[in-house]
């Protein structure tokens, strides 16, 4: 299903943060549905460029590509991950068929597409979310925000600070190669540095692991790997990391997925691409991957 910006808040599944609306509200008018799209049409060859959000395009964007051209052989499709600002770029620029954004256009992208006569139309495809686990011997089981920043940023250094047992945390984050790092710090740490004597893995599933063998452990990981044994994920202000609470917006710790695209120049193998991401099929990748579908 394809969402236009005029109708987002009626047909979205996924909550916007409330901070965002503003923005919606002001993109209203540039949302429009393209014509003669055929909800049937698959297109077997052509070019798809996609441009920018680095949570989309790191790992996700390359299998949902890849299971795409499985029917589509002929198909090509460019990729380059840059940043969501260099989505919106490419976009406007006439650069690329796709805008990948981990967040909604600002006023400036916004006020650029009015200015060039270009309606924008939203795809929300799913989100991305991590979930903070700890052994599961630890007996704290509710943080703050605050306190998963200081956590993280080595200011609180012992659990008995937190109402847990007298040992030291012990740190497990992913690798600064993947850019995964990045993106928690901008959800849950207010951009701060790590503390330096986190341990870092090149996966979420080592993450898991080392945080199952370590009483003093703590780490983030997708949602899929919260059933991990050895491991819980503790509650952020009471609430749960679920696919339900991420879908709601209640989930602190998550960013909605989204595909934007200009209505005008919005091709057939654009609009294929997009519904097959939205499938159950897409949706079923994105789970895999410790994304979390729309419900």
């Amino acid at each position: 299903m394809k969402t236009n910006l005029r109708n987002q808040h009626s047909h979205r599944r996924l909550a916007i943060p409330w901070k965002s609306l503003a923005l919606l509200a002001l993109g209203a008018v540039l949302a429009g549905c393209p014509a003669g799209r055929r909800e049937s049409e698959v297109v077997t060859e052509g070019k798809l460029v996609i441009k920018g959000s680095n949570t989309i395009g790191e790992e996700l964007a390359p299998r949902l590509i890849a299971e795409f051209k499985k029917e589509r052989p002929k198909v090509t499709v460019e990729l380059e991950s840059k940043g969501t600002a260099s989505g919106f770029a490419g976009l406007l620029a006439g650069e690329c068929d796709i805008a990948a954004a981990s967040r909604v256009a600002n006023q400036e992208e916004l006020s650029a597409a009015a200015a060039r006569g270009i309606q924008f139309n939203l795809h929300t495809i799913g989100a991305y979310a991590v979930a903070v686990i700890v052994n599961a011997a630890n007996s704290v089981t509710n943080l703050s925000r605050d306190q998963v920043r200081d956590i993280f940023t080595g200011t609180v250094r012992n659990w008995k600070e937190l109402g847990g047992a007298d040992q030291p945390i012990q740190l497990c984050i992913r690798d600064a190669i993947s850019g995964t790092p990045l993106g928690f710090q901008e959800l849950a740490m207010e951009n701060r540095p790590y503390a330096a004597e986190a341990r870092t893995f090149t996966n979420y599933a080592g993450i898991a692991e080392a945080v199952a063998k370590d009483p003093g452990g703590i780490g983030y990981v997708g949602l899929d790997l919260t059933d991990k044994p050895g491991v819980k994920a503790v509650s952020i202000r009471g609430v749960l990391p679920t696919a339900v609470t991420v879908n709601e917006g209640r989930h602190p710790f998550a960013r909605v997925l989204r595909l934007y695209t200009n209505q005008t120049n919005e091709t057939a193998i654009t609009r294929d691409f997009i519904r097959f991401v939205q499938s159950p099929r897409g949706q079923k990748l994105l789970e895999e991957m410790g994304f979390v579908p729309r419900l």
